[in-house]
């Protein structure tokens, strides 16, 4: 298991680990605590989209900080930040003034975070083990999955939101820890061409953004309607999610490695194709409800590997990883807040939330196309070499 050699990558597992026991526990329950806090359904998803928003107009202002102080300090800040949204998200009471600072903090926390964490992974990681090493990242936040949720349901049902999410916000703080001992990351002040060597990433993340409109926060709404809006039943239901892809990401990671990154986007997109039609048709019976979210599972252990082999691998051989991912994340941002805004037009003129999950489906097909071009070229399992990291402090004046 060579792809287990590299410190540096275990370190951000561990950290990601850690990560997910807040993402997948009380973070599954962000979207449908607002709806149970008394926002209408349009509401909610135009919240989220104003989050995205925000963080699309803040990735411009990471680059000088990326300059001055290297990718880890953002890492650790936006992980810390990003736990201040959870105390938050506990006072929300309806349309207030407590929603648009809990929209405020997590567009800042999301933006630090997921911008310099991607950027991070990509430049400590290994071009020929990637597709295992992003596996081993999924399946252990499957595995984390499986009582995550149900413990943050019974917390929220027990102990209500203030303790629950207060309990998030430690863990997350807690995730920061194993990332004092990764290296610092040198950004280079200038990387000619660097936004255009970001366009197949940035098209791939407005796909991926666009997608998950319907096939995260849409089914999340739709699953916990379902399921009587009861927080343990739907904690429940995402535990059985998680038991059942567990192992997917691992076996999808090296079809990919071994050089059949074709076949592995047929079978993942798929997939994802087939968990967007079957949700769609679950809507309102909870018994097809629970096993469509847990076909659910299987998304993120195939899906994602294939998608981000290419990214990361991108992401690398590019003239600047940090633009790279600034960029790539604000399409993110763009794709997903467009189809929440959408979706939120289409609620308010009387469609359901059906009509939320299947539009998910333009988004498979385009990110479909895009990704079996790049595995056809087969630019992304191509080993490149890798970057030299910084140990302690990072030099400011390398270009």
């Amino acid at each position: 298991m060579a792809y287990f050699r590299n410190r540096a990558v275990n370190l951000l597992n561990l950290h990601y680990a850690i990560h997910s026991l807040a993402l997948t526990g009380s973070g599954a329950f962000y979207t449908v605590f607002l709806l149970k806090a008394g926002l209408p359904l349009p509401a909610v998803l135009v919240s989220l989209a104003t989050v995205l928003l925000g963080r699309f107009l803040m990735r411009p202002l990471l680059l000088p900080l990326a300059l001055r102080f290297g990718l880890k300090p953002i890492l650790i800040a936006g992980t810390m930040v990003s736990a201040l949204q959870y105390p938050v998200l506990a006072t929300v009471h309806g349309i207030g003034p407590n929603l648009y600072l809990l929209i405020g903090v997590s567009a800042v926390g999301d933006s630090l975070y997921w911008t310099s964490y991607h950027a991070v992974f990509a430049s400590l990681g290994d071009a020929h083990h990637r597709g295992q090493q992003v596996g081993v990242r999924e399946a252990m936040a499957a595995l984390i999955g499986i009582a995550a949720p149900l413990l943050a349901g019974w917390a929220l049902t027990q102990f209500g939101p203030k303790i629950a999410f207060g309990a998030t916000a430690f863990v997350l703080f807690s995730a920061a820890a194993p990332l004092l001992w990764t290296p610092n990351i040198r950004v280079k002040r200038q990387a000619p061409a660097a936004l255009r060597a970001a366009l197949p990433g940035v098209l791939l993340f407005v796909c991926d953004g666009w997608i998950a409109c319907g096939l995260y926060f849409g089914w999340q709404l739709a699953l916990f309607v379902s399921l009587g809006e009861n927080f343990q039943s739907y904690g429940g239901a995402m535990a059985v999610a998680a038991l059942a892809g567990a192992v997917g990401g691992l076996v999808l990671g090296r079809l990919i490695d071994d050089g059949h990154g074709r076949r592995a986007a047929f079978i993942a997109l798929c997939v994802l194709a087939t968990v967007t039609l079957v949700r769609a048709a679950s809507i309102g019976d909870a018994t097809f409800a629970v096993i469509a979210n847990a076909l659910g599972a299987l998304v993120s252990c195939l899906y994602v590997p294939t998608l981000m082999t290419v990214v990361y691998n991108k992401s690398q051989s590019s003239p600047c990883v940090a633009r790279f991912h600034i960029a790539t994340e604000g399409g993110w941002d763009l794709g997903g807040s467009t189809a929440l805004i959408t979706a939120a037009v289409l609620v308010h003129a009387g469609e359901g939330l059906r009509t939320v999950i299947l539009l998910s489906l333009p988004g498979v097909i385009a990110a479909f196309v895009l990704l079996y071009h790049h595995y056809r070229a087969k630019d992304p399992t191509t080993p490149v070499p890798p970057v030299t990291p910084l140990t302690e402090t990072v030099d400011q004046g390398v270009a």
